[in-house]
C-alpha cells in the first residue's frame, strides 16, 4: 500500500450534497450552520459521545461564533420513536432553527427525524417510505440539518431516510423525505480516530454491505454500480489497516469515503442482508453493521444464481488472488476472520427459535423488494437458520 499523507486528502465536494472533507475539517462547523439559516442549532447525539470532549468542543465552538448551541443525547443505539419525540420536545423548548447530527448512524437518523418532525402535526409512522407518504409532510416544517459522523459505516450523512423502531411492533422502519438530505456534511476523519477495533470492524463491514448490496441489485443505475465497485476496492485496501491502528489517519480517511460511497450507491436498492438485519436490531438490539457482517456471506450463497457474473467481474475489479464468486466469497471470509466478526447470528445474540419470528418482518422489509433472488417467507426463515446455526457451512470455500 502506498503512503499517503492523510492532511492531502480533503476536497469539498457536492454530491449527493455539499460534503466539506478532510482533516480539522469540524472546525468549519459553525459556518457550514450559518450557510444552511441556522443561529440556534440543536445539537443531537448519543450518551456515550455527549460525554467525550469532541461534542463538548463542537458545541462551545459553534457558541464560540455567536451560534445558541444546545445538545440533546437521548439516542439510543438502534433509536425507538420515543428518542424522536423527546429531540423534538428538546427542539421546540429551546427554540432552536436547526439540527446537527454528530454520531453514528443512530444519532444521525435520530437527528434527521428531529428536523423533519420538528415543524410536523401527524405522527412520525405518516411518514413511512411507502408510496407517496412523504407528500404528507409539511415542508415548511422541515429543519435543516448540518450531519457530522464519526463512525465509518451507515452514511447516513447522505441520506434522506431514518431508520427507526417503532416499539408497538418491534419493527424497523424508514421515515423518508427529499428535505432529510443534510444541507452540509463535515467529514472529519480526525473524530473517528477513537473508535474500537470491534466497532470500526462493525461499521467497516456495514459499509461494504452497503456497496456490495447496491452493486448486486437489479435495478438499472450505472451510476451508483460504479461508485458500489470504487467503495468496495477502497474497504478492501484501508479496513484492515483501520481496524489494525486507530491511529492510522489515511485509513480512517479512506473508510469513511467508502462509508459515504455506500449510502449514495444504495439508492440503487439493497437486499436480503438489510431485510435480514434490521427485525434482528429491533427485536434483540443487535448492532446493525454487525448483523449485516454475519448474514453477508449467506446472502451471498443464497442469491448466486443471479449474481454469479456481476461477482465475477468484482472480482476482477479488486484484484484477488482467486478468480470467480469464489474469489469473492473467501474473501469475504477471510476478511471477517481477519478482523474478528462472529460467524453466526447465534454468537450475537439472536436464537435459534428467532428465525420463524422475523421471517415475516424480513419479508415485509423495504430492502426485500430489490434483492436479485426474490423472497419469500420460507425462504428468508431458512436463511435466518443458515445463520443462526452456521447451517449451510459454504463447505466448498470455507
Amino acid at each position: 500500500m502506498t503512503s499517503i499523507d492523510p492532511h492531502t486528502l480533503t476536497g469539498d465536494w457536492h454530491y449527493p450534497t455539499s460534503i466539506r472533507f478532510g482533516p480539522g475539517r469540524i472546525r468549519e462547523l459553525a459556518r457550514a450552520c450559518r450557510a444552511a439559516g441556522i443561529t440556534r442549532p440543536l445539537l443531537v447525539t448519543d450518551p456515550a459521545l455527549a460525554a467525550m470532549a469532541m461534542v463538548a468542543e463542537a458545541a462551545q465552538s459553534c457558541r464560540d461564533a455567536g451560534l445558541a448551541c444546545g445538545i440533546f443525547s437521548g439516542v439510543r443505539a438502534n433509536p425507538v420513536e420515543p428518542n424522536v419525540t423527546e429531540g423534538v420536545r428538546a427542539f421546540r423548548d429551546g427554540g432552536h432553527d436547526g439540527v446537527i447530527g454528530f454520531g453514528g448512524g443512530s444519532a444521525l437518523d435520530a437527528a434527521k427525524a428531529v428536523a423533519l418532525m420538528s415543524g410536523q402535526t401527524r405522527p412520525l409512522w405518516d411518514f413511512e417510505d411507502r408510496e407517496d407518504w412523504w407528500t404528507r409532510a409539511d415542508p415548511g416544517g422541515i429543519a435543516p440539518v448540518v450531519a457530522v459522523p464519526t463512525t465509518s459505516g451507515t452514511g447516513s450523512e447522505v441520506g434522506r431516510a431514518s431508520v427507526i423502531t417503532d416499539t408497538r411492533d418491534h419493527t424497523k422502519k424508514i421515515i423518508f423525505h427529499p428535505k432529510m438530505m443534510p444541507a452540509t456534511v463535515i467529514a472529519d476523519p480526525e473524530l473517528t480516530t477513537g473508535l474500537p477495533a470491534r466497532v470500526t470492524a462493525a461499521v467497516g463491514m456495514d459499509a461494504l454491505s452497503h456497496n456490495l448490496e447496491a452493486y448486486c441489485s437489479p435495478v438499472f443505475h450505472p451510476m451508483a454500480q460504479g461508485i458500489a465497485l470504487e467503495g468496495m476496492r477502497l474497504v478492501k485496501e484501508w479496513l484492515p489497516a483501520a481496524c489494525e491502528d486507530g491511529t492510522d489517519l489515511a485509513a480512517r480517511a479512506h473508510m469513511q469515503v467508502a462509508s459515504t460511497m455506500g449510502a449514495t450507491a444504495f439508492q440503487k436498492g439493497l437486499g436480503a442482508m438489510h431485510s435480514l438485519s434490521h427485525p434482528c436490531g429491533a427485536v434483540y438490539d443487535t448492532h446493525h453493521g454487525l448483523t449485516n457482517a454475519v448474514v453477508m456471506p449467506y446472502v451471498l450463497e443464497f442469491n448466486r444464481p443471479s449474481i454469479e457474473e456481476k461477482v465475477a467481474a468484482l472480482a476482477r475489479w479488486l484484484g484477488l488472488g482467486e478468480t470467480g464468486f469464489e474469489g469473492v466469497m473467501r474473501w469475504v471470509l477471510d476478511l471477517r476472520a481477519r478482523i474478528g466478526i462472529p460467524h453466526t447470528l447465534h454468537e450475537i445474540g439472536v436464537p435459534p427459535e428467532a428465525a420463524s419470528r422475523l421471517a415475516p418482518a424480513a419479508l415485509a422489509d423495504p430492502s426485500s423488494a430489490t434483492n436479485p433472488v426474490t423472497l419469500t417467507a420460507p425462504a428468508l426463515e431458512s436463511l435466518y437458520e443458515d445463520a443462526i446455526e452456521g447451517r449451510n457451512e459454504l463447505s466448498a470455500i470455507v
